[in-house]
């Protein structure tokens, strides 16, 4: 009896371990997936010409950052990415914690091999962002998505932002320009919120709430995000 309770112990004590080990491991990744997304805005917002508008940062809803978008394979041009969003108040200029969440569908139709984009948008109104709470939210069907206009004192004229809900921005890193996003369906990603917030925790009350408080980790990219939409 007592080999059996040792060795039970032995077995719950290995467990615990493992699944803090895990955990840790997790968490290390999605704070390097929240780092990321911090650099691609950097980079993005230091070419003065390719910018995205202060002006437009200054009055969006939210911004949505999926870093490293893969996008190829012959014929198919299936895609696939994760990333996060990032609610901000235009009123008084507070953005939310960020929000973990995936990308992928749609096709880009005829192409060869692999290519990883950067991908930007911009959320410019609260119908958009909370169409985001949706287990599927499309692009194209869900929300008008445009080219944004780009130069960092650039504007959007008033028919462009009624018009557009979100706004695109990507950046190459292989042989192909552009992006084609109708058809691409951005869902929560539920597990790496989990991970990330230590516990179960609604989208909703990341983007929207107040109860969820911004981690060590995100400090950098929300000082990014502030320093941009002034």
């Amino acid at each position: 009896m007592k080999f059996l309770r040792l060795a039970a112990i032995l077995i719950l004590t290995i467990a615990f371990l493992t699944s803090t080990n895990l955990y840790a491991a997790d968490l290390a990744k999605l704070e390097r997936r929240i780092q990321n997304c911090d650099e691609v805005i950097n980079e993005v917002m230091q070419m003065p010409d390719k910018a995205i508008p202060t002006d437009l940062l200054s009055k969006c809803a939210a911004v949505a950052v999926f870093p490293y978008v893969l996008k190829g394979g012959f014929f198919v041009g299936a895609r696939f990415g994760r990333g996060i969003i990032v609610a901000h108040n235009p009123s008084t200029g507070e953005w939310k914690p960020p929000a973990f969440f995936t990308i992928g569908g749609g096709s880009f139709g005829l192409q060869f091999g692999a290519q990883a984009i950067d991908l930007i948008l911009v959320i410019m109104n609260k119908r958009g962002l909370e169409g985001l709470l949706k287990d599927k939210f499309t692009l194209g069907a869900d929300a008008a998505v445009a080219a944004g206009p780009v130069g960092r004192s650039a504007s959007a004229d008033t028919d462009l932002l009624l018009k557009a809900g979100i706004f695109s921005y990507s950046r190459s890193k292989g042989l192909f320009a552009g992006v084609a996003l109708k058809g691409a369906v951005i869902m929560p990603d539920k597990d790496a919120n989990h991970s990330y917030y230590s516990g179960p925790v609604d989208v909703k009350e990341i983007l929207f709430g107040d109860k969820i408080i911004p981690l060590a980790s995100s400090e950098e990219l929300l000082k990014t995000l502030k320093r941009f939409s002034k």
